[in-house]
């Protein structure tokens, strides 16, 4: 893997100098975050020597590097999910070559279901913990490259980043929730039964990304801030049937709130 990350950052380097201190990865729906960026440079996945396209909807598959809050930033624009090519490998491909491009931070965006009968479609959840229930990133070849074989997970959304953006989110008046999210394969909305499942064991929300993502992150000693959209409901017999389109598009929706409040945070990080 190292290898084909070298390739991937020599023909990243080759389009760009920029260093950015800070990762984004956008989840479903909320690719327009862009827009709010000062956009230096655009780089399709495609084009990017063995770095994984994305094919889920709504996931554009482009690397933008620019500048916000006077921070150099670099937005992956989509990502690859585990039930695309069912290679986890792929999945956090990206955060390693976020790694080698030089960020310290990394700001995770997600669709998610709610599990937490308190929740609401349209609130935000600031990620302070998650269950990963798909295979483990790190498991196979350990690469000490990247860091421990057993790195420890005790925190894996960084506190004071937590901490920081639930401060902002108050004095901002942006209401947030903070909760716990459960990671799973998809590409299937949950049943019921599994919703009533995944909230015993203390989940407040569920999706199908970000946490393999951390994994991967934390064990290279990235700190790592995630926020969810909940876009459905799929608590108890309730659950609400939608589709990914109506998910994607009740995302979109909450952009303004949820980039107020990342902009905040990127101004407030050095």
């Amino acid at each position: 893997m190292l290898e084909k990350i070298k390739k991937s950052i020599s023909y990243i380097n080759s389009k760009t100098d920029f260093s950015p201190l800070i990762g984004i990865i956008l989840g479903s729906g909320l690719a327009n975050f862009a827009d709010r960026v000062d956009i230096k440079q655009i780089i399709d996945f495609k084009d990017i020597p063995d770095f994984p396209r994305t094919t889920s909807e709504g996931h554009m598959g482009r690397m933008i590097f620019g500048s916000l809050e006077n921070k150099i930033v670099v937005i992956m624009q989509g990502r690859h999910h585990f039930y695309e090519e069912r290679d986890m490998n792929k999945v956090i491909y990206p955060v390693r070559v976020l790694k080698y491009l030089g960020i310290k931070y990394l700001i995770l965006t997600n669709a998610a279901g709610s599990l937490n009968p308190g929740f609401r479609i349209g609130d935000l959840m600031i990620v302070s913990d998650h269950i990963n229930m798909m295979p483990n990133p790190l498991a196979g070849i350990h690469y000490p490259e990247f860091g421990d074989r057993f790195p420890d997970m005790s925190e894996a959304y960084d506190r004071e980043l937590v901490s920081l953006t639930g401060g902002i989110a108050s004095r901002k008046g942006i209401p947030v929730r903070e909760g716990c999210y459960v990671a799973v394969s998809g590409p299937t909305l949950e049943t019921p039964k599994e919703c009533q499942f995944y909230r015993t064991i203390g989940g407040d929300a569920i999706g199908m990304s970000t946490a393999p993502e951390v994994i991967a992150a934390r064990q290279m000693g990235i700190k790592c801030l995630a926020i969810s959209v909940i876009t459905n409901s799929g608590i108890g017999i309730k659950a609400d049937k939608t589709s990914h389109g109506e998910i994607s598009a009740r995302a979109e929706r909450t952009l303004p709130r949820l980039a107020e409040l990342i902009k905040n945070v990127i101004h407030a990080l050095h």
